[in-house]
């Protein structure tokens, strides 16, 4: 079955114990990993995971069957859990779909598999499968996604917050949800007791530096000057990980948008005219469109988001990550030639 964006969020919270298979495919990794992370929660912290990866579905097609019908060692509830599933799973996914019994859910997720490819189209055919097409959501869509989730953690967004928010993350599902709870920590809100949260409350959690102080390290980056990098990252200090990769993503973004434009035949100074390019930046993102192509920016924007993702987890090497990896991405400008 094929379901909705409602209907998905309804399904991962309340599971039915009819459903064996939740399949999410489609770009937005990050989104069908926070779906994961719901069910799995919903399930309840006691819940045993058995974790399977590609290599076994293919070398033992019927292994996915019988662990979706294996019992806890203690009895308790039990679930699997599949990452980076592809077309290659069809037959364990087919023999899991046809046992005679399977009270284990599994949770499978494949960014690559197209929703016009067998497996998909297997799993919405299933009455006992939950597909769901996961998309990195954009403009509108983005803040909707914002205050929903905001809802569920009973906060109330109002003025331009759900705007700033889905700016602030990229529409990363992950960042976003991480941002939310901690707002929702801020104002002491749940949903039993819902609060209001407006811009001065997303400011007080701490609001992204502005572009002036860290211009100078994202042009470093970008301009592919190495020996200069470290530098300006020393003299930002501490606690500006976080604001830094955001404010990198965003420029990427933007870079991402003008050479659209310019690999339909658009010129760079009217790709800069176009998109009302502020003229403090104007130097630096026509230097960038000349050395980067879409391929390279498409790159670096994935690899930001992934190493915000991994400085929000817990025992993480923190601040390092982010200096690493813009020194990883100077470098790689340092060799790029658009």
């Amino acid at each position: 079955m094929k379901a909705s964006a409602a209907q998905i969020r309804a399904a991962v919270d309340k599971p039915n114990p009819a459903t064996r298979l939740y399949l999410f495919h489609g770009p937005d990794e990050s989104g069908a990993a926070e779906l994961a992370e719901r069910l799995a929660r919903a399930l309840g912290p006691e819940a045993e995971r058995v974790d399977l990866d590609m290599k076994s579905l293919r070398e033992q097609p019927g292994r996915l069957a019988d662990e979706a019908a294996s019992m806890s060692l203690f009895g308790g509830v039990r679930y699997v859990r599949i990452t980076g599933v592809e077309e290659g799973a069809g037959e364990a996914v087919a023999l899991l779909l046809g046992a005679e019994q399977a009270g284990n859910p599994v949770i499978a997720i494949g960014p690559g598999l197209k929703a016009s490819g067998k497996l998909v189209k297997t799993a919405i055919a299933a009455p006992t499968a939950l597909t769901f097409a996961c998309y990195v959501p954009e403009g509108i869509d983005a803040a909707r996604l914002a205050t929903t989730v905001a809802r569920e953690h009973g906060l109330r967004l109002t003025g331009d917050v759900p705007q700033r928010m889905a700016t602030a993350t990229g529409g990363d599902r992950a960042i976003l949800s991480r941002e939310i709870e901690k707002l929702a920590l801020f104002l002491d809100a749940a949903p039993d007791r819902p609060r209001d949260a407006d811009g001065a409350a997303l400011d007080a959690i701490g609001a992204d530096l502005g572009d002036t102080e860290l211009f100078h390290a994202i042009e470093a980056v970008l301009d592919g000057r190495v020996a200069e990098i470290g530098t300006e990252l020393a003299q930002l200090g501490d606690g500006t990980a976080i604001p830094l990769l955001r404010q990198l993503a965003r420029r990427l973004m933007t870079l991402a948008e003008l050479r659209g434009d310019m690999d339909k035949g658009a010129s760079i100074e009217e790709v800069l005219e176009k998109h009302r390019i502020f003229f403090r930046e104007k130097a630096a993102t026509g230097r960038a469109l000349r050395r980067w192509n879409a391929a390279q920016i498409v790159r670096a924007i994935d690899r930001v988001r992934q190493t915000e993702r991994a400085l929000m987890h817990s025992g993480s090497a923190g601040e390092v990550l982010a200096d690493a990896e813009c020194i990883a991405i100077a470098r790689a400008a340092a060799r790029a030639r658009g």
